[in-house]
Formats: structure tokens, sequence, C-alpha cells
């Protein structure tokens, strides 16, 4: 059988030599040191100032809204995982979808501007499939209407604009480290920001609001992961390069095979260094998706509809028009792609591929 992922699988023995660590202290969770350690970590592999570790990636983006004080409308991409959409309601703000770029599939900063009004507080974008968002423009049009800006980036780990991490850019980033992410903590998230205060607040707000035992900042929620995921985090920290080269490898392994199929890929700047993360195909209509799904199941393999359906249709936000968003759903199939995943194995998808 052939998931759409897999996780990747830290060596036991280096696991397991934090976990009798671990034991023996007793502090398995309330910001311990291994906790410490791999914020540390991160913000030396990242090139970032400031970064909490988090529960998940959801729990990130409602803290992310709170300690911004988002009110009223949100402006986001109809285009993401539900988390993005369910995170601005779950946060009593309004969800309005601005439909996206057809060849980036990033929120489209032509179609923000007409949406803005008194009532919108923020722009919540994802850099879909670790693909950078127009972060120029979409600054621009923040600084012109003084709106807060909040990156989903779930699937943008290892990925740079510029030269700097994605992470960098808004006045909040988020990203998930679910077990199905380039790099996990099995669950796990964070929130970075450039600026100190923030990361206070957000601190606060991850742990209750306390500020010392029997002092409260603050309104929080519990938003701490504990050292057992932060163990994982550090071993799985050491092989993140060699992840990044071999989705890289993958990947090309991909395009070469599939050469003579007709697909659409999506656009990469040439001002982005991508990670590879998924391996997306838009495919000339939704039937022909579907006969290609059931082949591919018939033989064992498993893509997913990733993302599907558009978020503008969801039952619980009001309904608009996104048309290129409800397209593109409709024909978007991410297809196997994970570390241990053999060439071989991308060759059997292939030929299924291509003879359906």
């Amino acid at each position: 059988m052939i998931n759409v992922t897999k996780p990747f699988i830290p060596p036991f023995d280096e696991v397991n030599k934090y976990l009798l660590d671990i034991l023996k202290r007793g502090w398995f969770t309330n910001n311990g040191p291994l906790v410490n350690e791999l914020e540390l970590k991160l913000k030396e592999f990242l090139g970032i100032e400031h970064l909490l570790f988090l529960n998940n990636g959801t729990i990130a983006l409602q803290i992310a809204i709170k300690a911004l004080k988002l009110k009223g409308e949100i402006i986001t991409t109809p285009f993401s995982y539900v988390a993005t959409t369910s995170s601005i309601v779950w946060e009593g703000c309004t969800p309005v979808f601005a439909d996206i770029d057809p060849t980036t599939l990033n929120i489209d900063p032509n179609k923000i501007e007409p949406l803005i009004n008194e009532d919108t507080s923020g722009i919540l974008a994802t850099h879909v499939y670790g693909n950078a968002c127009d972060v120029v423009a979409l600054e621009a049009l923040a600084l012109k209407y003084n709106l807060k800006i909040i990156y989903d980036g779930a699937h943008c780990f290892g990925s740079k604009f510029k030269g700097k991490s994605l992470f960098e850019f808004g006045d909040i980033s988020t990203t998930s480290f679910h077990a199905t992410k380039l790099f996990h903590t099995i669950e796990g998230g964070a929130v970075f920001t450039k600026d100190p205060e923030l990361l206070k607040k957000m601190s606060y707000l991850r742990n209750f609001g306390h500020n010392g035992p029997e002092k409260f900042e603050c309104l929080g929620i519990n938003g701490k992961n504990s050292e057992l995921h932060a163990a994982v985090g550090l071993v799985n920290i050491k092989y993140i390069n060699q992840i990044l080269v071999q989705r890289k490898k993958l990947f090309q392994h991909y395009v070469v095979r599939l050469k003579n199929f007709k697909y659409q890929s999506i656009s990469i700047s040439k001002d982005v260094e991508f990670n590879y993360s998924y391996f997306p195909v838009i495919l000339e209509s939704e039937s022909f998706l579907e006969e290609l799904v059931a082949a591919l199941h018939n033989n064992s393999i498993y893509p997913r509809r990733y993302f599907y359906p558009s978020l503008s249709q969801l039952n619980y936000v009001a309904k608009c028009e996104t048309p290129i968003s409800d397209d593109i759903s409709s024909r978007v199939l991410c297809l196997p792609l994970y570390h241990d995943l053999t060439f071989e194995e991308i060759d059997y998808v292939c030929r299924i591929i291509l003879s359906t």
C-alpha cells in the first residue's frame, strides 16, 4: 500500500535516549528543558529570532488571532485546509474569501482590496503546499489599510523567499508540526513574530494566561506541548537537511516520469526556495480525477484530494463566489510523497497514471 504521505520515523535509539532522560527527570510538560532546547534549535535552523513551540497548528492560528485582537472580518483564502477557516470562526470573527491565483494557488492580492471595509481587521493567507504567497503585495495592502497579517505556514517548513524563511513575514506566522509534515514532532506547531512584546503576549496565551504561579496576565488557553513531543523534534531536526534533499529528488523524479502526462503544476516564483512538501497535479476535469483515483485505489495507491472542497462551500460560512478556487479544488490531486518513498514506487504510481 502506498499512501499519500507517511511520517518520517526517527531512529528509535536516539528517541529512546531522550525518553529515558525525561522519565528520570519526571518533568513531562510545562515548558520543560527539551521544549526550550527545541525552540533554540528551530530558531538556529530557520534563522528566526522569536518563536514559541505549541501543541498544534490550529491552536497556533487561534492564538495568533487572539494576540492581534482581530475582530469583525478577516480576509482569507478559500483554498487551504479547513483549520484556516475554522480558526477564524472559532475566534468569533467572520471569514471573507478572496479568490486565488490560478497558477500559484495562493490568495490573489488583486482580489483582496475590493473586499476591505471598515469591519476588516486582518488578512490570513496560506502559503499553499509550501509555495510562498505574494508577501510583498500582501504586506503593502496591510500597510495601506492598517491591517494585520497572519500567514498560515503549515506546509512551508524550509521554504524561503529571497533567502529568508517564510516564517519571517507577517505580524505573526504559524506552522504545524503534525506527523504528516516535512518536519514533525508527532503533534505540534509554532508561532513566529519579530515583535518581542507580541511574543511575550503569546507566551501568556499558550499557558492559561499565567504570569507566575498565582498571577494571571490575561485570558489564556492550554497551548503548551510536552517534553516527549519535543524529544521527537530534537531528533528529527538532525535529519531535516537530508529530508529536504531527498524530497526534492523524489519530486523531480515525478516530473521526469510524468513528462508525457497532461497536468498543470503549481507556479513557483524565482525568488522562492521551495521545500517540495507536496506533489500536486491539477487535472483536466473532475471526472478524469475521479477515474484516476479509482484506478490508483484499485492498485493500493491512495492519493488525496487536497484541498477539497473549496472552503467557501463550508456550511458554517456565508456563501460567496470563488470560481477559481472551486474549479481548482475539484481537479487537484496530491500524489504520494514522503521521505522513504522509493523511486521504484514512484515509477509504479506513474505507470498506473499513464495507463489510465
